[in-house]
């Protein structure tokens, strides 16, 4: 793993997600190495290509500091914001605990007494660490992306990510906390459009834990992700292979649509954003 320490320009940076006004991410790259991660472009900010995505992570340094300076020009409206941590990095993965630039910066919110939400997203149990200072700030939510319940398959397609299984009790102990969480079901693997019971064994975990709302959002399969997830299948077989090459078509996506609504209503999940979101919707409205 190749670790890099540079300085950031800006942290608080204005958000084009749905949910997010601003994004924090103290980090770039990713020590997890998802295979299916829509972030790997972020390489390029730091001369590294995609190919090589989760074997370097660059720290930005000074994050803490200029978190601070910016966050303080801020108008009292402007601090009704809503914040993530993170969006193209896991604000918890191992550097963190080295480094520990998320947890300064959640303390440096507690110490500003930062008002709008604050939201993270990660799928490291490291989060639990952070607890005590979660717990200051008034308007909070812990997410974790869980994709399967199947430990060999999230050590498959999630290189080095904590277990699904470990993801699954970091939630049940976030609520057990007191702790607002959610879940991010994204990708929704391919396979449960064949295996609906193991997409049901998924959703009863999520419900069992305390989440009471789910992101959910269909494989990304732009050019850069299929090249980097394809090269890794090609070694699967042929079924397998079969499977992830028919999730680029609609109607796909329409049958697991289907099936997450079933379930929402099943488990008294609410799906936020109200629909499985799909980042190449755009495209196949054009193809359709």
């Amino acid at each position: 793993m190749q670790i890099q320490e540079i300085v950031a320009k800006s942290i608080l940076v204005s958000s084009k997600l749905p949910d997010a006004d601003y994004v924090v991410n103290p980090y770039t790259g990713c020590q997890f190495g998802c295979l299916y991660c829509y972030a790997s472009f972020m390489g390029r900010f730091v001369k590294e290509p995609i190919e090589r995505w989760g074997d370097y992570v660059a720290v930005k340094t000074n994050a803490v500091t200029v978190c601070e300076a910016e966050l303080r020009r801020w108008s009292p409206a402007q601090r009704q914001a809503s914040i993530l941590l993170s969006s193209v990095t896991d604000p918890y993965h191992g550097v963190e605990a080295t480094y520990r630039l998320t947890r300064r910066i959640l303390e440096l919110f507690v110490r500003e007494a930062y008002p709008g939400k604050v939201s993270i997203l990660t799928k490291s149990p490291l989060v639990l660490r952070d607890v005590d200072v979660l717990r200051q700030l008034p308007q909070v939510e812990v997410g974790m992306t869980v994709t399967t319940t199947d430990d060999q398959l999230s050590r498959f397609l999630e290189v080095r990510a904590p277990l699904a299984s470990r993801r699954l009790h970091t939630l049940q102990q976030l609520h057990a906390a007191g702790l607002t969480t959610y879940a991010f079901v994204g990708p929704l693997l391919p396979h449960f459009r064949y295996q609906p019971a193991l997409l049901d064994a998924l959703f009863a975990r999520l419900s069992g834990s305390g989440v009471q709302s789910v992101y959910v959002e269909h494989l990304n399969l732009k050019p850069y992700i299929k090249k980097r997830l394809w090269e890794t299948l090609q070694h699967a077989p042929a079924e397998v292979q079969a499977v992830y090459s028919a999730a680029t078509t609609t109607a796909h996506r329409m049958v697991l649509d289907d099936l997450v609504a079933t379930l929402m209503e099943k488990y008294t999940l609410t799906l936020r954003r109200t629909e499985v979101l799909y980042h190449n919707k755009d495209q196949a409205s054009r193809e359709s």
